[in-house]
């Protein structure tokens, strides 16, 4: 990991790679699409193939660790190798794990995907805090002493999410916006930024803008946007990356990254998947999609 901090060795790969993360699901459609068995070693040629055209090319790869999981033992083996592999081509992993508990539970999950003594450990996982967020302090700490990172779950792009996420706390702000705002604390001072970032899908229906701000002078702190009566959520203050799922097949555009995040946008990870990994076996499909995916998204987001 060197001396660079994860916010650090993320701004880095943005400038260098650009903005783009490759997720690796090996899902049963996908696998049979590419005329794969859907077992382990119909995963092992997907992932591989995967790893071998487009970690030495892109910045971030994001194995999701379900699709892994289904196969038991074996399948935690594959993603050791995709994590050692893809680290040795020069990408940061992100492992999308969604893990969410209390005290000594939340830490032996950092310990297994966070102490660079696990065979699964990566740049940064993904993480639920909907225990409340102070729940995930064991995460954050060994993040931070193994110079590590986190992405909390603050609005997510599935329709059941809403319902926890954009509901109106008594002061005025949104569950989701008191995520980002605890998110944010953390990060305070951090250059060139925080290490610990959030994740909010592509697709979201409240966008936040420039009258995000306007809207919360008008109302003395309770962010909402007049036009639509949805919740506007600022992002502007969190000093830390943004991974944005949801890119491609789910819908979400380069465009839309200007759309959700507003000025955050130049932090943007947008994340792609089935997308990417349609133009597989090809090797040169998969480069060739890749590439389309990071230009689209750096001319969106201005890099």
């Amino acid at each position: 990991m060197g001396d660079l901090t994860f916010g650090a060795r993320t701004a880095k790969a943005l400038t260098k790679r650009g903005p783009l993360c490759v997720g690796i699901d090996p899902h049963s459609q996908l696998l049979r699409t590419w005329g794969l068995d859907d077992d382990v070693k119909g995963a092992e040629r997907f992932c591989m193939t995967i790893v071998d055209a487009l970690a030495g090319e892109v910045a971030f790869i994001k194995p999701q660790s379900a699709f892994f999981e289904r196969f038991g033992s074996a399948g935690i083996g594959l993603l050791e190798r995709v994590i050692s592999e893809s680290r040795h081509a020069g990408a940061q992993i992100l492992l999308d794990v969604k893990r969410g508990d209390i005290g000594s539970t939340m830490q032996a999950y950092a310990q297994a995907y966070l102490d660079p003594a696990s065979p699964l450990a990566v740049d940064a996982v993904t993480a639920s805090p909907y225990l409340g967020v102070g729940s995930l302090q064991p995460m954050f700490d060994l993040a931070s002493a193994h110079r590590r990172g986190v992405f909390v779950l603050a609005l997510t792009s599935n329709a059941e999410g809403g319902q926890v996420q954009k509901a109106v706390r008594k002061d005025g702000r949104t569950v989701a916006q008191s995520v980002i705002d605890e998110v944010a604390a953390a990060n305070a001072d951090a250059e060139p930024m925080g290490s610990l970032g959030v994740v909010v899908g592509a697709t979201i229906s409240a966008c936040r803008g420039d009258d995000a701000a306007r809207s919360r002078q008008m109302t003395h702190g309770i962010t909402h946007t007049a036009r639509s009566g949805e919740s506007a959520h600022d992002l502007d203050a969190l000093n830390g990356p943004i991974l944005v799922p949801g890119m491609g097949t789910q819908g979400g555009k380069p465009a839309d990254l200007r759309r959700v995040l507003g000025r955050a946008a130049t932090w943007a990870i947008p994340s792609y998947s089935r997308d990417i990994a349609r133009h597989g076996p090809s090797a040169g499909g998969l480069r060739q999609a890749a590439k389309q995916a990071m230009e689209a998204c750096a001319e969106a987001v201005g890099r």
